[in-house]
C-alpha cells in the first residue's frame, strides 16, 4: 500500500461524510437539554459528594481510564456509553459496577446529571464529542488525538475557548503529569543540561491492533477504526501525538516545518504506514529528529524523546528519565507508577478545588504538529505550518 493512495482533502471529505451519516449527531436536536450549571451543581450538591463520572467510549482504554476512576476515593464512575452493546456488556463485567446507568446515544449520557466525562471514542469523534461536552456543562477529560484533520482541531480549539473558566478539559497526554516529565522539564529549564541544541522522538514497537472481520462492512470500519487513516489520522496522529505533545513543551513552541519519508512494508491489510521518519525545523534553526514504526518484531521497543545541550543530555519516557552529564555520569530516574494515574489525579484534583485548567486549545496544536508531519509524509514535499494551517500559528 503506498502512503499516497488518497489525498488528505480525500480522506477529510470521507472522515466528515461517513461521521455524519453513521454516527448520531445530535447536538442541535439535544441542544435544548444541554445547559449551564453553576460550579457548586458541577462539583456535586455537597462540598463533600464524590464527583460522579460518565464513560463515552467502553473498549479497551476507555475502560482502563474507568477503572482509574474507581480507585480515586473522590470520583465515582456511574454511567457508560458506546454504540455497541457488546462493548458495554464487556466493560461493565471488568468494571463490576452496581446498576450503572447505559446508553448507545452519548448525547444521552451528556443530558444526564454526570458532573464529568471520560471521552475515549474513535479519534476522528473527538471534536464533536467534546464540542458536544463542553456545551452541556461537563468536565471532561479527552484521550488523545483531539482529532484526524485540520478542521477537527479547528472545532476543538474553538470548543475550549467557549468553555466556562471553572470547567475543566484535561486531555490523555500523561507525559504532562509524569514526574520524570515534570523533573526532566525542571532540569532542562534551569539550565542542566546548557543550551538546547537539537532534540528527538522516537515510537519504535510491534502493530498494537488486530484487524477483526465483521459481517456488516459498515461495522467492520467502525470497529476495525485503527486501520483506515480517516478515522485514526494513520498512526502517526493516532499514536506518535504523545512524542509531539512533549516537544512541544520542552521546545516551547511549534515548529515551523516538516519533511520526511514513510510508507508501508508488510502492514498491507491497513490503510496505514507502518514506519515513517521525519525531519521538523523549530524556530531558532532547531532541528527535531523523529522516527516511528509499527513493524518491529514483539519484544523490543524504544519509545520517548532525547534533548541534547551543550552540557548534556536528557532521555525522557514514560518508565524513567535518564540525565546524561558525561562520561560515565548518568543519573536515573523511575516513574513511581503508570503516569496516567497523574494525569486523572491532577484532573479530580483541578475540578475539587475550583482550580479548573483548559487544555483543549495546546493539546490541538500538538495534534496538529502530527498532522504536519503527516501531511509531508503523504505528499512527499516540506510541509510548512503557516502554509497548513495559516493563523493557528
Amino acid at each position: 500500500m503506498s502512503a499516497t493512495s488518497s489525498s488528505p482533502s480525500d480522506q477529510k471529505a470521507r472522515a466528515s461524510g461517513l461521521s455524519r451519516r453513521s454516527f448520531v449527531n445530535a447536538s442541535a436536536a439535544a441542544g435544548a437539554a444541554f445547559h449551564i450549571m453553576s460550579p457548586q451543581t458541577v462539583r456535586g450538591s455537597q462540598a463533600n459528594s464524590k464527583i460522579t463520572v460518565g464513560l463515552i467510549g467502553a473498549g479497551g482504554r476507555g475502560t482502563y481510564d474507568a477503572t482509574l476512576v474507581q480507585t480515586d476515593p473522590r470520583a465515582q464512575l456511574v454511567a457508560l456509553c458506546d454504540r455497541f452493546p457488546d462493548r458495554l456488556e464487556e466493560s461493565n463485567a471488568r468494571l463490576k459496577l452496581q446498576n450503572p446507568a447505559t446508553y448507545t446515544d452519548y448525547t444521552k449520557l451528556l443530558a444526564s446529571n454526570v458532573d464529568a466525562v471520560i471521552i475515549a471514542t474513535p479519534p476522528f469523534e473527538h471534536p464533536e464529542q467534546l464540542e458536544s461536552a463542553v456545551a452541556a456543562g461537563k468536565h471532561v477529560y479527552c484521550e488523545k488525538p483531539m482529532g484526524v484533520d485540520v478542521e477537527g482541531c479547528k472545532r476543538v480549539i474553538d470548543a475550549g475557548r467557549k468553555a466556562r473558566k471553572d470547567q475543566v478539559i484535561s486531555v490523555g497526554f500523561q507525559q504532562r503529569y509524569g514526574d520524570v516529565y515534570l523533573e526532566a522539564y525542571k532540569r532542562m529549564k534551569e539550565g542542566q543540561i546548557g543550551d538546547l541544541l537539537t532534540a528527538r522522538g522516537y515510537w519504535i514497537a510491534n502493530d498494537p491492533f488486530t484487524r477483526r472481520p465483521y459481517d456488516d462492512p459498515q461495522i467492520e470500519r467502525v470497529r476495525n477504526w485503527f486501520c483506515y487513516r480517516e478515522y485514526s489520522g494513520d498512526f502517526i496522529v493516532e499514536q506518535d501525538c504523545h512524542n509531539f505533545d512533549v516537544l512541544h513543551w520542552f521546545l516551547g513552541g511549534l515548529p515551523e516545518a516538516a519533511v520526511g519519508r514513510g510508507g508501508t512494508k508488510i502492514r498491507t491489510n491497513m490503510d496505514l504506514m507502518d514506519h515513517l521518519s521525519l525531519v521538523f525545523t523549530w524556530p531558532n534553526g532547531t532541528h527535531v529528529n523523529f522516527e516511528a514504526n509499527q513493524l518491529t518484531p514483539r519484544g523490543f521497543n524504544r519509545i520517548g524523546e532525547e534533548f541534547t545541550g551543550s552540557k548534556g543530555t536528557l532521555h525522557t519516557s514514560r518508565q524513567k528519565m535518564v540525565h546524561l552529564k558525561g562520561p560515565n555520569d548518568a543519573e536515573e530516574m523511575l516513574s513511581k507508577r503508570d503516569i496516567t494515574m497523574d494525569a486523572f489525579d491532577h484532573f479530580f484534583t483541578m475540578i475539587q478545588t475550583g482550580k479548573a485548567e483548559n487544555v483543549a486549545e495546546r493539546s490541538a496544536l500538538s495534534t496538529m504538529i502530527a498532522i504536519l508531519g503527516r501531511e509531508a509524509l503523504y505528499t512527499g514535499r516540506e510541509i510548512t505550518w503557516r502554509g497548513l494551517y495559516g493563523v493557528y500559528a
